[in-house]
């Protein structure tokens, strides 16, 4: 009787965390985010647990199975490919910013006079991007070194990244001395600038889908297309979409 009485007390002392955990809206981000959604979901009016990785990271393991309310991701590409496996979605897809793609250096480091300069002040040392086919920046860094006919002069100087915030790590602590992230990258990290903005007719519009997959994601994906959202990320370096 005594242990029966210690279950109910612990059952019932476990319902409101049980509770919490229920109403808690889990969000998968392509890593390029972090900054904008975590003041999004600061504002938001319920508990967001906010998750960061590379695209097809994230879009693979919530195809495996991961449990996520929303996926907001860094390539129409990668949403396609997540409803063509079946994915469940309760709202969307629906883009809710875009952005532009930058060659980054050092803080002190001279702008470049144009593409080929990249390759002769490159020189042996590695220039840092996300991996070009698991990561969107990667993927649209190759499009844009392939049209600029940069592509197999540097294909062996690259450091490929799991995300593109890993990029932006390895030239900000000095690690690479030239990178190609977002353009809202580049305005995150005082430790780096911009020294070229990539023609954004060079590679394929880089949008950023979102979709909830849960019932319980609605509200959140809802808030992602609001003016206040939109003001949100035009402060963290993203441009808005049409729609």
């Amino acid at each position: 009787m005594k242990f029966f009485a210690a279950f109910l007390f612990c059952l019932f002392a476990a319902l409101p965390t049980l509770a919490a955990a229920q109403d808690r809206v889990t969000v998968f981000a392509a890593a390029s985010l972090r900054g904008a959604l975590e003041e999004i979901a600061a504002d938001f009016t319920g508990d967001v647990s906010l998750s960061f990785g590379g695209s097809g990271t994230m879009a693979r393991q919530i195809a495996a199975g991961a449990p996520a309310d929303v996926v907001v991701l860094a390539s129409t590409l990668w949403m396609d490919w997540l409803v063509a496996e079946g994915t469940a979605i309760s709202a969307g897809p629906e883009a809710v910013a875009s952005n532009a793609l930058v060659v980054i250096g050092a803080a002190d480091a001279a702008p470049l006079e144009s593409p080929d300069a990249l390759a002769e002040r490159l020189g042996t040392d590695r220039l840092a991007m996300g991996h070009r086919t698991a990561v969107p920046a990667g993927t649209y860094a190759r499009q844009w070194l392939e049209f600029a006919g940069l592509w197999e002069t540097l294909e062996d100087r690259l450091a490929e990244t799991d995300n593109v915030r890993a990029a932006l790590a390895f030239v900000a602590r000095g690690a690479a001395p030239f990178g190609i992230v977002y353009a809202s990258d580049a305005a995150a990290e005082p430790a780096v600038q911009v020294l070229w903005r990539v023609d954004p007719a060079a590679h394929d519009p880089i949008l950023y889908p979102a979709a909830a997959l849960t019932p319980a994601g609605v509200a959140f994906f809802d808030a992602l297309l609001t003016p206040d959202a939109e003001k949100t990320f035009a402060v963290h370096g993203f441009a808005p979409v049409d729609r």
